[in-house]
This record gives structure tokens, C-alpha cells and sequence, in this order.
């Protein structure tokens, strides 16, 4: 069991798991592998809290329906699995500003968190519009060979590749 405590697994080893991980998901329960619906959901129940079921009539959260479900479930284990995986390496640390951002942009916390809160703001936009997310396209759907997805995890890396280049320039 020593592999539990290694803090940086190949990527190879990774991909073949999440690849045996999504065969298992659609032969066990037929629904691939995806989380961004997860907070749109979240979203919903918020709102739900607030507003009462009047939330809840809304056309897309009728679509997605507001409920905790298998994809809830997935996402919770990630997080749950992701803390557990860095404290048994011992690599779980509290890092306010990574070192990478703090060279370029400084060591504001603020600024860090603002600039997070408005990226995830847009990703989460770009995966609604898309009708779904790095995981739902470029790994259950390319997968699928759902033309989409392929087209979806194109992007996905280009628009990494551009905004890397355009946070931190090519070539460091």
C-alpha cells in the first residue's frame, strides 16, 4: 500500500485509472463520468433555500433537476480523496498564493482569490454553454467518440495553452 503515500503519481498511471474508472461508472450505473452540473445544482438548492420552490421551476434547474445524486457523490469523493491522498504523502500544505503566481503577478491574496473567483466564473459560464465540463467532454465523451467532446477538448487545450502563455509568458 506504500503507492497511497507517493505525493505525484505518472500521468499515465492516472489516465489508464480514470479510463477503467469511466468504464466502471457506465457499465455500473450507464452515466458518464462528469461534475459541473454538480454546482449548478448546488446553485439551485442555494437559491431553493431562499426563494422556496420557486427556484426550482426554473426551465434548466427542472432539466438537471435539484437534488444530491451520484454526481454529487463523485465530486464530494474527489475533494474527500484529494485531502486524504496529501495527508498520507505529506504533501498537504496551506499555500494563500502559489510560488508560479507570486512571480508574476505578486504576493496579494486578494488579488490571487479575485483573479480565481473571475476565472472559475468563466469556466463555469464556458461549461454551462457547453453543456459540459473537462471531465464530462474530454473524458466521458471523447470517449464516446462524441464528435462534440472532441471538439471540446481541442479547445480545452488551447485555451489552456493561450492563457498560460498570456499569464506567464511562452518560454518562462
Amino acid at each position: 500500500m506504500s503507492f497511497l503515500t507517493i505525493a505525484r503519481w505518472s500521468p499515465y498511471v492516472v489516465g489508464v485509472g480514470i479510463g477503467i474508472l469511466s468504464w466502471i461508472s457506465f457499465f455500473v450505473s450507464d452515466k458518464p463520468i462528469a461534475c459541473s452540473t454538480t454546482f449548478a445544482k448546488a446553485s439551485g438548492m442555494i437559491e431553493r433555500r431562499f426563494r422556496g420552490d420557486e427556484a426550482a421551476k426554473k426551465p434548466y434547474y427542472e432539466k438537471i433537476g435539484l437534488s444530491v445524486d451520484w454526481q454529487w457523490m463523485l465530486v464530494t469523493g474527489l475533494v474527500m480523496g484529494s485531502f486524504l491522498s496529501a495527508q498520507l504523502s505529506g504533501s498537504f500544505h496551506l499555500q494563500p498564493v502559489p510560488p508560479l503566481w507570486e512571480a508574476a503577478f505578486g504576493s496579494s491574496f486578494l488579488f490571487r482569490n479575485l483573479a480565481a473567483l473571475v476565472g472559475g466564473m468563466f469556466i463555469g459560464f464556458g461549461a454551462r454553454w457547453a453543456d459540459g465540463c473537462t471531465s464530462g467532454h474530454g473524458i466521458s465523451g471523447t470517449l464516446q467518440l462524441a464528435l462534440s467532446s472532441w471538439v471540446s477538448a481541442v479547445f480545452f487545450f488551447v485555451g489552456g495553452i493561450v492563457t498560460a502563455a498570456l499569464l506567464f509568458g511562452l518560454g518562462g
